[in-house]
């Protein structure tokens, strides 16, 4: 059974950088699989058919987190993900794809003469570390904080976007677990994690 999806308050960008590591863990032509499979589960899940969601190799059947951000014409679509390295990377992302495009509550489901338009960005995300705060590397690390039953994520992307510093970064995720904005410091769980990040307008 698949992870409970998760939606964000804002968006990776749709191209390509490792945050967290020096180097790229996906071969280009894994990216490649990936992307193709995001946009066939979009497209198969309006034309109502089934697509096989087997890995086509070891790697990609590893179990990952991800999210899915889904762009039309540049502007923000919808973007769920998985936190948690449940199930496949390659399922990971057919599902979250289609759960961006039809689930993101947000946004009005995506229609088929939409889907040609749409343009994809994936952040696989690595596993999550508990972290203090001051170990926590802006444009590295993504956070996730947690305390009493609620939880935040905001991704490696979304502190560099926004030029907030590292101690905004973990109030911001705060507010996005509806938090107060100091719970970092009054006994929430703070946990980190990398993110590499990749999309369709790198492969034009």
């Amino acid at each position: 059974m698949s992870p409970q999806p998760e939606n964000l308050a804002a968006p990776p960008v749709a191209g390509s950088s490792s945050a967290g590591g020096g180097h790229n863990e996906f071969a280009p032509e894994e990216r490649i699989v990936l992307l193709k499979v995001a946009h066939e589960s979009i497209l198969s899940a309006l034309e109502h058919r089934e697509i096989s969601l087997d890995s086509p190799s070891p790697h990609l059947a590893e179990p990952r987190g991800a999210f899915t951000t889904i762009y039309l014409h540049g502007l923000l679509r919808g973007c769920v993900g998985y936190v948690l390295p449940v199930v496949s990377l390659y399922r990971t992302v057919a599902e979250t794809a289609r759960a961006a495009a039809l689930e993101d509550t947000r946004f009005s489901p995506v229609n088929l003469e939409e889907a040609p338009a749409l343009e994809i960005s994936l952040s696989v995300l690595s596993r999550l570390k508990v972290m203090r705060p001051e170990e926590v590397e802006i444009g590295v690390h993504g956070l996730v904080v947690s305390h009493g039953g609620r939880r935040g994520l905001l991704l490696p992307q979304v502190p560099v976007e926004h030029q907030w510093d590292r101690v905004t970064f973990m109030e911001q995720t705060c507010h996005k677990a509806g938090l107060p904005l100091n719970a970092w410091k009054e006994g929430a769980t703070l946990e980190a994690f990398t993110a590499e990040v990749f999309g369709d307008r790198e492969l034009r």
